[in-house]
């Protein structure tokens, strides 16, 4: 009989996943490991533009993904891998069970195919291939656990009306703002998200998750002066932290229209303020939480990626600072200022926020810049045994039948105890830049040119003039040793669409620090 509720699929497959894998392992030669991810997505969204009612959306979706582990010749280890987006078709267990039957098999001629493959190279090369022969995973012990999403209200239980109405009433209010907004968008969306994870090695970990998002895009106009401003709030929350707005302590945010009147606000009155014109000269520079969650993104999170590292991204997204080579790397060295740390923390709450990743391997914490060395990578199964690490949970995919890829989750730099106020108080001439905005970064992410939205003129202590097409420059580990100052200020900031992969996968996840001083270039218009 169909099941009339897609969620209702990760109960049927918590009890029958697990001997659909045994049976088949046991009835395939030479398979050493198998595992299922299954995931039930619904999503709904509105958006209004100038103060109208604009499109609306409803979807959910099923998806899964088989991997395989197949041993050959020599000590070669085959992997085969193959997902699909299923929907309704998982409504009925036979047709389910099917689907994925034939997604084993076909993972599993994929992991023949490249353990054969591997063999014929290591007997041809020797002892050039041995690489080839390495476990491309390392084992760990099974899990089992469930982990619910945290809401007031079902993300299911909403009406399309609901944010409509959210979406609308924000608008409406940005729009009273005046003349000096040209053009405005406020989108909200509400998501649940259900992923089961199981393996042959005898883990079945259940995983929900509540997304709730607020997106706000402003043009604001003042004679000349033009600016663009767009950005986001987001929990892993239910509707209740875009109505009501968040207390979290790290990652705290208004109700949507008080969030988007403030960012229309800032707009109107850059669009007032002058261009920067840039110093000839390097010069101090303060960076406020918001502004440095792009600079832990670009130049932290993305090169701290272990298949970026080892150049698994190098023909497409570039590789990583950190680690050039075997023999050139930052490994154990110093990257910045004694006073400066940067992590990944899956556990803490934000938008990057998880339990387990997708290979079914506990998330923890990594120190990536520990007191100003370097000191680690975010890594999957398989580039911890290439680097000679432990696992810690890191390889994630954006979508069901997605092949899981290294991504950050709450990566930020880490808080120190000195109040921002102070911090500005002791520069006697210098600027300081508040929000991001666009990002250029070097292919090694070894230096990077950020935008802001805004960046004030610090005078003997004291805030001043305020500019607008403000940029930072600097070379990364220049830029991070000469920071002199680091706040108590944390905060982390959502990011919505961080994109990685081909085909492209989109993913979300918190990115911040507190406020810090350096010293770098600044550049105008």
């Amino acid at each position: 009989m169909a099941r009339g509720d897609l969620f209702e699929t990760i109960e049927y497959l918590k009890r029958e996943g697990e001997s659909l894998l045994a049976r088949f392992a046991r009835t395939n030669r030479d398979v050493v490991y198998a595992d299922l991810r299954f995931e039930v997505v619904f999503n709904r969204s509105a958006a209004a533009v100038n103060g109208e009612p604009r499109d609306s959306s409803e979807s959910e979706s099923a998806a899964y993904t088989t991997s395989v582990h197949v041993a050959g010749k020599g000590g070669a280890l085959g992997h085969g891998q193959t997902g699909a987006e299923i929907g309704a078709l998982a409504r009925r267990p036979s047709n389910l069970v099917a689907e994925l039957k034939r997604g084993l098999t076909e993972a599993y001629d994929r992991a023949r195919f490249s353990a054969r493959e591997k063999a014929d190279l290591i007997n041809h090369l020797g002892s050039a291939a041995r690489g080839l022969a390495m476990p491309p995973m390392v084992p760990r012990e099974p899990v089992r656990d469930d982990v619910e999403a945290i809401f007031q209200r079902d993300p299911r239980s909403l009406s399309t009306n609901d944010l409509k109405k959210l979406s609308l009433d924000a608008s409406r209010d940005v729009a009273t703002l005046g003349a000096s907004i040209a053009y405005q968008v406020v989108a909200a969306m509400a998501e649940l998200r259900h992923e089961l994870f199981i393996d042959t090695a005898g883990s079945v970990i259940s995983q929900a998750f509540a997304f709730s998002q607020g997106d706000c895009y402003v043009v604001a106009q003042d004679g000349d002066g033009h600016q663009e401003s767009y950005d986001t709030i987001g929990q892993q929350r239910g509707f209740e932290c875009l109505s009501d707005g968040s207390r979290s302590e790290l990652m705290p945010n208004p109700n949507l229209s008080t969030f988007c009147v403030g960012l229309a606000s800032e707009a109107s009155d850059l669009a007032a303020a002058p261009v920067l014109k840039p110093p000839d000269n390097e010069v101090v520079v303060v960076t406020d939480p918001h502004f440095n969650a792009l600079v832990a993104h670009e130049v932290i999170g993305h090169p701290c990626e272990a298949d970026r590292a080892l150049k698994m991204e190098a023909a497409y997204a570039g590789r990583s600072w950190f680690l050039r080579s075997i023999a050139d790397n930052q490994i154990g060295k110093a990257v910045g200022a004694p006073i400066l740390s940067a992590c990944s923390d899956p556990t803490l709450d934000g938008y990057g926020q998880y339990r387990y990743d997708h290979e079914g391997t506990r998330g923890r914490r990594v120190m990536h810049i520990d007191r100003g060395v370097f000191s680690g990578f975010l890594n999957s199964r398989a580039t911890a045994a290439a680097l000679g690490a432990e696992p810690n949970g890191s390889a994630r995919a954006s979508e069901g039948w997605h092949v899981p890829l290294i991504r950050m989750s709450n990566t930020f730099f880490m808080p120190g105890e000195t109040p921002p106020a102070q911090i500005i108080a002791e520069v006697e001439h210098g600027y300081y830049v508040c929000g991001h905005q666009t990002p250029s970064i070097a292919e090694s992410r070894e230096n990077f040119r950020i935008s802001a939205r805004r960046v004030f003129e610090i005078e003997h202590g004291q805030i001043g003039r305020l500019f607008r097409s403000g940029s930072v420059i600097a070379d990364s580990k220049s830029f991070f040793t000469n920071v002199d100052a680091v706040g108590d200020d944390l905060r982390l900031i959502a990011i919505p669409n961080c994109g990685k992969g081909q085909p492209m996968q989109v993913k979300r996840m918190s990115n911040g620090g507190p406020t810090l001083r350096s010293r770098a270039r600044l550049a105008g218009g």
